[in-house]
């Protein structure tokens, strides 16, 4: 089955779309300081995914901060229905918070929302890609389904993800809702999905609210942030579901989209045993398998593949011991990891001593030796392994854009820490007026800091040191605001694209449905080319030629977003590990 590499637009998919929520998106801190360009970012993931009514919505709330209903509308020039269902489709899907005014009982609620949580839409395609590796096509529909829509009960994912299922199986073939339950308790099991914050106001403050009565500041439901999901001991528990049946086909025209709403919401109000459970995408999940996958990656390419598997183990066994924050796994013993390694390595106990040896000696520093009981024992160091995985990124980027001479230089710095003009020439070998070149080079560009050591208090030049340095960490926030803008420029670009072919795509869609159509119904061949030959040979060359363009420009989306993880994580982890 093919993955979704880019969802389609889906405001009109949100459910209680209507009315002023009455729930509040997970957690309580709200991060307001944004750069530019992540607002830029923000703004243009949310024209794409949800039109630009929920975009401008959004960014009133990321440029000016907490805002109630009244404000909102008067600056955004929106109307009243529509700024509600916006604030509705960013609240369902964890991009918004309300809380009770700041002006004390009976002010109007205010409205917040999560730069953080909307840049996370870049990384979709990959959450999605990583479910169907670890879980087949099932997985990947079920996490589909879920970002999508932002929460739903197990039920509904389950009858929505088999009935698609079945529609891609030949004829007389379906799914069976076992196999989809199945598939979802295993993600549930390995955290990868969990269930929403419990609210105090309960499903009945909700749905009133979304029938159209305002709610009140009072309520119970906006009283307080919700607590964090793991807080609770039900977040991984999963309910017992009565379902017994099997995914049904939806043919092409049988029914209206307004009959389909309306069977839909007949399904949904059967009884099924998890009225009022809702389950959402654990994004921090991911981000622990990213980093660790991160990890593994440079390991094999640093040393080799048995290496990456020993390190591979350890994180596999210390995955629930380990907090998401901590600079380094739990110690585990040399006993327990060679118990635990695949038996198709067959690796010997002396040669797994010596592969720890190797990795706790490496320079990299990726596995560390916590004690000498069990025949050692050894800590995966996890802040370090993303400290070093950001300083590979710095330097790559560095050679990228100021060539091999440059990076030098640059790695020189890193290792030393502070140099002066005349060592950087000795060290790094290259020429006085190139070194110098490159130094004021790299330096403009805030790559490189220059740092004065005086002599004496007056700061005379000919009494003072100039020591050149890197600073590490403000550099990676530099070149992740460079992402950020290079991903916004990606999608501006890729917009303009389609924008330009406009009608071209849509004609071809037009044929697309009309051939699935006479498909289904078994039309003659004749009748096939026929209605294929309606797009001429130059408008098939500009649609390959499109076709190509927008697939390079999210092929590289991607790989930005992967380089915008890393620095991300190492940001974290620093933050982390400096609190």
């Amino acid at each position: 089955m093919k993955t979704a590499v880019r969802l389609q637009p889906i405001m009109h998919r949100a459910r209680r779309c209507c009315g002023i929520p009455a729930r509040e998106s997970r957690g309580a801190e709200v991060n307001t300081e944004m750069t530019t360009q992540e607002v830029r970012l923000c703004g243009l993931l949310l024209r794409e995914h949800f039109g630009e009514v929920v975009e401008k919505v959004a960014i009133q709330l990321l440029r000016n901060g907490a805002q109630n209903l009244r404000t909102i509308v008067h600056e955004t020039g929106i109307s009243a229905d529509l700024v509600k269902k916006s604030l509705c489709v960013l609240v369902q899907h964890g991009a918004c918070l309300f809380t009770p005014g700041r002006k004390g009982p009976g002010s109007p609620t205010e409205y917040r929302t999560f730069g953080d949580q909307i840049l996370r839409i870049l990384r979709y395609p990959r959450y999605i890609y990583t479910a169907k590796t670890l879980y087949g096509d099932t997985g990947e529909l079920i996490i589909e389904e879920l970002l999508q829509r932002g929460q739903m009960t197990m039920s509904g994912v389950v009858k929505t993800v088999a009935d698609r299922l079945t529609q891609n199986m030949e004829e007389g073939q379906s799914v069976d809702y076992s196999e989809v339950v199945s598939a979802f308790s295993k993600l549930v099991e390995t955290h990868f999905l969990q269930r929403c914050p419990p609210l105090g106001g309960g499903r009945t403050t909700e749905r009133q609210t979304a029938s159209g009565n305002p709610a009140t500041p009072d309520a119970p439901a906006a009283s307080k942030a919700p607590p964090a999901p793991e807080s609770f001991p039900d977040c991984y528990k999963v309910p017992h579901v009565k379902l017994i049946g099997r995914g049904k086909r939806q043919f092409a025209g049988e029914d209206g989209e307004d009959q389909r709403n309306a069977k839909r919401a007949r399904m949904d109000s059967e009884a099924h045993g998890d009225e009022g459970i809702y389950w959402q995408v654990n994004f921090e999940r991911f981000h622990l398998h990213f980093r660790d996958q991160a990890i593994i990656t440079a390991v094999a390419n640093k040393l080799d593949q048995t290496s990456s598997e020993i390190v591979r183990t350890m994180l596999r066994m210390s995955e629930v011991t380990t907090s998401p924050t901590a600079t380094c796994t739990k110690p585990l013993s040399a006993n327990e990891i060679f118990r635990s390694l695949p038996a198709s390595y067959n690796i010997a106990r002396p040669i797994l001593d010596q592969y720890l040896t190797l990795l706790v000696d490496d320079p990299m520093e990726f596995v560390g030796r916590a004690g000498e009981s069990g025949g050692g024992m050894f800590v995966v160091n996890l802040h370090r392994a993303l400290a070093n995985l950001a300083r590979a990124t710095l330097e790559s980027a560095v050679q990228e854009r100021f060539g091999s001479r440059s990076a030098r230089i640059f790695r020189l710095l890193l290792r030393k820490r502070h140099l002066e003009q005349k060592q950087v020439e000795d060290f790094a070998m290259i020429p006085a007026k190139e070194a110098k070149d490159m130094l004021y080079t790299l330096l403009s560009q805030n790559l490189v800091q220059l740092q004065e050591i005086p002599k004496t208090p007056d700061y005379a030049p000919s009494r003072t040191f100039y020591f050149y340095t890197v600073n590490q960490l403000p550099t990676a926030r530099m070149l992740l605001q460079n992402c950020y803008k290079t991903v916004a420029n990606l999608i501006d670009r890729r917009l303009f694209e389609t924008k330009e072919s406009k009608r071209l795509l849509e004609k071809s869609q037009r044929i697309e449905a009309i051939l699935a159509s006479l498909q289904a119904s078994g039309a003659e061949p004749e009748q096939l080319t026929e209605v294929k030959e309606m797009i001429t040979a130059p408008e098939k060359q500009q649609l390959d030629s499109l076709r190509l363009h927008v697939n390079k420009l999210d092929s590289a989306e991607n790989q930005v977003d992967e380089t915008i993880f890393l620095l991300e994580s190492y940001i974290n982890s620093t933050s982390a590990s400096t609190s």
